[in-house]
């Protein structure tokens, strides 16, 4: 590991203009390419304290052993140099899009004297029109089929057009008439040539002008009693209007745009692009790539623009180019989107209409597009096979940790404090074993506090199942009334319902152990070395030796361990890493869900709610008889019991309710249904003055 002073520049050495800098390490191997307004300004950001830059940047850094940089004039010619540089050295720092997949286009060879229709992938070859791309290739075959009716250009390749042309005869396309036959001089090379340019001008979305010249020809068939001929023409243009149908129109007035979107997370980002020609989706493509150095969703963007329109000139970069973020600077690339084009190109973030919404479209694409990466990724069993035994070295642990859990807590500023379990097995997410909790041991903001309750009552519960089965019987760690108490408030289950519904026996209808006699080999919290810390003193509390603890800083991406100074750092590359984020990941993703349910639970809360046997339907028809709580609240014995469903008991119950949320209003006398008139000051169901019409603010809270 190299120390980057032992390389950083002299000061006033590097120059304050626009450029292009390169870092390499000890084998002269570029490993970093990066351009700048300011040189010096840039480059000073990598040589501050190591402790201050982001890991992935240090990790850059301290891998290089120089750097050099390129002086350019404009913003522009850096971008270019930029894109140039990583195309010739590939820099294994610098983001790089991989393709998920091999794209088809739908190619015109218009450099070949006899221009040939065919799918082609791979790089792009001057003189060839393309369009697409496709998402497979036998959508392109689908749709010339359809268009050689009507523009019967050679298909074959060169060898089946020399046979043709050596013996005389057409292949079969030739004969039924998909093909003009120029191999056999049906027509002369400038006849087919005009043939494939009107290919391409219906490709490209010219297609009402080829449409109304078919109907005009038909008509005038038909007028001359020509019938075949016309029905002929009637075919054709179906089959024209049938090419048109697989591409929808989504932008009015025959836009040309592309749409660019990125879905990210810490680790990777996905980017989505949809190529809008004439109005109509023409083809779609994405790319997923490692996120190895700090970047913003604008550089993604940028860097998105130079995979795309890096080799790209004249109609292949459209005029208007959608995307969820601008470069900073914008100026720059849209200057460089402009030259490549040869005349303006607008660069904007949409934001309404027909193109914001399709936008939406795309970013949901894009996003589907991470998940299945991700999902792929994690279902390789060489993959996670591979992350369970890079865990077990890193936290020197004597096995793979089959199943792992980790644990996250979640509030909103102190309020509504709720913890997550979430499972592993094998390296695979195990849902219908996660858990949530309440915190209910103290109020307010304190997650190590938390965690240590959290944990606490989760191995409890695992050393309760234990002593059921006769595992362990030493009574010292902790008495049967307490570790009740403990298993018996708020651990819920995934779906909601509550894992302590029957618990005289341990195992599931299957024979399958308890969810909470099982334990895992490694405890994982969301944190640094405080939470870990209190996760490892409460398992010491309770006896626990032989489960392994780690936390995972979501800032830094460091693991901790128990009793450690120095955090575990695992190579960005690291299976073993990824899997620990993907955990952890998940464990906040739960337990948010979790919060906000609550929350939104305690805003919709009401008096209502604390009146036994009184459900949703009724309490709808009491609220739409009333119109609303003030005059429910106001409302007598007898008028409550007026509402269809309400009997005399339930409207004194009530009654009651209510007057206990509004102390302020008056009291009501449940046995003859009068209203009688309180002194102020009236106290509520904690003992404190409320206000009339303030809930108890007990209410909504989960038992």
């Amino acid at each position: 590991m190299a120390d980057p002073s032992s390389y950083r520049p002299k000061p006033g050495e590097i120059p304050d203009s626009p450029g292009v800098y390169r870092f390499r390490d000890e084998h002269r191997r570029v490993i970093y390419v990066g351009k700048a307004k300011s040189l010096r300004q840039r480059l000073a950001n990598y040589f501050q304290d190591l402790a201050g830059l982001h890991p992935r940047t240090r990790s850059m850094v301290t891998t290089a052993a120089s750097v050099e940089w390129t002086v350019v004039s404009t913003e522009v010619e850096a971008l270019q140099l930029e894109y140039s540089w990583i195309k010739e050295y590939d820099p294994r720092f610098n983001v790089k899009y991989r393709d998920d997949k091999s794209y088809p286009y739908l190619a015109v060879t218009m450099n070949e004297e006899f221009p040939r229709v065919q799918v082609m992938r791979g790089h792009k070859k001057k003189g060839v029109r393309y369009f697409g791309p496709y998402a497979h290739a036998w959508a392109i075959r689908d749709t010339v089929d359809l268009l050689l009716r009507v523009f019967p250009v050679r298909t074959c390749s060169a060898g089946v057009f020399k046979n043709a042309a050596r013996t005389g005869r057409p292949c079969l396309l030739g004969y039924i008439g998909k093909c003009s036959a120029p191999c056999v001089e049906r027509v002369s090379a400038e006849e087919h040539r005009e043939l494939a340019d009107e290919f391409c001008d219906f490709m490209t979305g010219r297609t009402n002008t080829y449409i109304r010249r078919l109907e005009k020809q038909m008509g005038e068939a038909a007028e001359e009693m020509e019938y075949e001929r016309a029905a002929r023409l009637r075919d054709d243009i179906g089959a024209l209007k049938k090419a048109m149908e697989k591409n929808a129109v989504v932008l009015a007035d025959a836009t040309d745009a592309d749409l660019i979107a990125v879905a990210e997370d810490e680790l990777e980002a996905a980017v989505q692009i949809f190529h809008v020609r004439g109005g109509r989706v023409r083809g779609q493509r994405g790319w997923v790539t490692d996120k190895v150095e700090e970047i913003t969703t604008g550089a993604l963007v940028e860097h998105a623009l130079q995979q795309l329109y890096g080799e790209e000139t004249g109609d292949a970069v459209p005029k208007e180019v959608l995307v969820p973020a601008l470069p900073d600077p914008v100026e720059p690339v849209q200057e460089w989107l402009t030259a490549r084009r040869g005349s303006g190109v607008s660069l904007r973030i949409p934001q309404r209409g027909d193109k914001k919404a399709l936008m939406e479209t795309v970013q949901r694409n894009a996003q589907q597009a991470l998940v299945l990466h991700k999902t792929k990724r994690a279902s390789d069993l060489t993959t996670r096979s591979r992350a369970l035994e890079e865990i077990a070295d890193a936290l020197d642990l004597d096995s793979a940790p089959l199943r792992i859990e980790c644990y996250d807590i979640s509030h909103l500023q102190g309020d509504d404090v709720v913890a997550s379990m979430v499972v592993f097995e094998d390296g695979l997410a195990r849902k219908s074993e996660y858990r949530r909790f309440q915190i209910k041991g103290f109020a307010g903001q304190d997650d190590v506090r938390s965690m240590h309750e959290v944990i606490t009552r989760r191995f409890r519960r695992y050393l309760a199942e234990k002593e059921k089965t006769g595992e362990w019987t030493d009574g010292e760690n902790a008495d049967s009334a307490e570790i009740g108490e403990s298993a018996g408030i708020a651990e819920t289950a995934g779906n909601g319902e509550s894992p302590l519904a029957s618990t005289n026996t341990l195992t599931e209808d299957d024979g399958r152990p308890k969810k909470f006699a099982y334990p895992p080999q490694l405890v994982v919290v969301d944190g640094g070395a405080p939470q870990v810390a209190a996760a490892r003193r409460a398992l010491d509390e309770l006896g626990i030796d032989d489960i392994a603890v780690c936390g995972l800083a979501k800032r830094l991406e460091e693991v901790w361990l128990p009793g450690d100074d120095d955090p575990v750092v695992l190579p960005r590359t690291s299976e073993g890493l990824y899997l620990l984020q993907r955990v952890r990941d998940e464990a906040h993703r739960f337990a948010i869900t979790y919060q906000r349910t609550k929350r939104s639970k305690r805003f919709r809360s009401s008096p209502l709610d604390d009146v036994p046997g009184l459900g949703d339907t009724r309490k709808q028809a009491l609220l739409k008889h009333f119109g609303s709580l003030k005059k429910l609240r106001s409302a007598t014995i007898d008028q409550i019991c007026e509402v269809p469903g309400i009997g005399r008991k339930t409207a004194e119950t009530i009654a009651v309710a209510l007057a206990r949320s509004a102390p302020a209003a008056p009291a009501v006398n449940t046995a003859t249904g009068e209203i009688m008139e309180e002194e102020p000051g009236t106290m509520g169901s904690s003992g404190e003055p409320v206000a009339a019409g303030a809930p108890d603010e007990r209410r909504g809270q989960e038992t």
